[in-house]
């Protein structure tokens, strides 16, 4: 192990050590379980406190887990077996009980939404708990410190191999070292991409990064005098000859649109922007499909507006039947064939005019980053650099709203923590 230069890092760690870079949810949880080997770690964060995404998720209150992990709805441009085993080496069932019983944070199931949150409703709880567990482990937490760079040093054919990191308070040294830096999204957190810089200049590849669970915008200005009416909604979102679909809650904003549902498609919009032609969004705005509003426009005998308005907010109804053409005063038996299938298409097959998003300053997650193929996929330990290990999102995968993010940061942090401390 070569002597670490000076100035060295408060609680610095001696030979054998390990270093986490980024206290955000993968970060921490890489850190405690670094810690399972008595290893020396130190955890570093850029911001003054760290899980800054934590605090925000789940409006506040943190939508720890789901209650399933469908890995059919992540993204990735890897090979999609690789992504499901990582997601599954921590069960859910053992990811619950790690934050009941170690992190002392007890879960609730919102029924409604599949949904698991603290039983407090506090975020805070979630991320103050981990950085709790991971102090009383024994790992030491520096701050307000950047790291600019790593270089590997020793030998990299054999067991030598130690890694210098070079930060904006000293250099120094150490055995191991796990990236976990996250991406590009949300920005005020304290996501810049150092750790995908970083991991770049390693030689790694980089699926070409984007913002992901985004709003998007534009809008007609009938749309947009709808801002602020939400109603649950089903939305399918097509480009290259492959349909994404998405179900639930939907928003109109000033700027366009937002909402899980929105969210959840977004990444298509997004990959398509600037490109001829670009994805196409479809929007179902009821549960009821063409046959049943088409028999049920045929049986109404009172306004047409008022029978869709019935399944609907009423400006929004008002707004789809004045977009296919019929007068306000339109009754069911005075409707035209082809007012009917305009109407029926707008209900049903609506086409969403959008013109761009939102960017990381509203993204949930990035979307790209280091290819899977590029960690074991046990360990995630980089295939190019002994020593040097990779977890959370940076990694090229995402999933929806719902917790399945956090899902992946926790089984990612862990796999990442113990490959280090092995």
């Amino acid at each position: 192990m070569l002597a670490a230069p000076k100035p060295r890092l408060k609680g610095a760690p001696g030979e054998g050590g390990i270093v986490v870079v980024g206290a955000g949810a993968a970060g921490l949880v890489a850190a405690i379980f670094a810690r399972t080997m008595n290893r020396e770690v130190l955890l570093i964060e850029r911001t003054t406190d760290g899980g800054r995404k934590i605090l925000i998720s789940g409006g506040g209150r943190c939508n720890i887990l789901p209650s399933s992990l469908q890995p059919e709805r992540f993204v990735t441009d890897s090979p999609s077996p690789l992504l499901r085993g990582m997601l599954r080496s921590w069960p859910l069932a053992a990811q619950r009980a790690f934050f009941e019983e170690e992190v002392g944070i007890p879960l609730a199931l919102e029924a409604e939404t599949g949904k698991l949150f603290p039983v407090s409703n506090r975020a805070r709880d979630v991320r103050d708990g981990l950085m709790t567990l991971a102090r009383t482990r024994g790992v030491e937490v520096q701050t307000q410190t950047t790291v600019t760079g790593l270089q590997a040093t020793g030998s990299p054919a054999g067991s030598e191999v130690s890694w210098r990191i070079i930060t904006s308070r000293g250099d120094f040294d150490a055995s191991s070292v796990i990236l976990a830096t996250g991406g590009l999204s949300v920005p005020l957190t304290g996501s810049d991409g150092t750790g995908l810089a970083i991991a770049r200049q390693l030689g790694h590849e980089i699926h070409s990064t984007y913002p992901a669970l985004t709003p998007l915008t534009g809008s007609t200005p009938l749309l947009a005098s709808l801002s602020g009416i939400s109603l649950d909604m089903r939305i399918r979102a097509k480009w290259q000859g492959r349909t994404t679909e998405s179900h639930g809650g939907f928003l109109f904003t000033h700027f366009g649109y937002s909402g899980p549902s929105v969210l959840d498609v977004s990444h298509v919009a997004v990959r398509s922007h600037g490109q001829r032609p670009a994805a196409v969004l479809r929007v179902q705005w009821t549960d009821r499909d063409a046959d049943t509003w088409s028999r049920e426009l045929a049986a109404t005998h009172g306004l047409v507006v008022s029978l869709v308005a019935r399944h609907m907010p009423e400006r929004l109804a008002e707004v789809l039947c004045l977009e296919a053409g019929l007068p306000p005063d339109r009754r069911g038996p005075e409707l035209r064939r082809q007012e009917r299938t305009a109407l029926v298409a707008a209900l049903t097959s609506y086409e969403l005019p959008w013109k761009g998003d939102e960017g990381y300053k509203k993204a949930e997650v990035t979307g790209g980053g280091v290819a899977l193929t590029d960690v074991h996929p046990r360990t995630l330990e980089s295939v190019r650099h002994p020593g040097l290990f990779m977890c959370g999102e940076m990694l090229d995968a995402f999933g929806p709203i719902g917790g399945y993010n956090f899902a992946w940061a926790w089984a990612t942090g862990r796999a990442a923590g113990l490959g280090a401390a092995r």
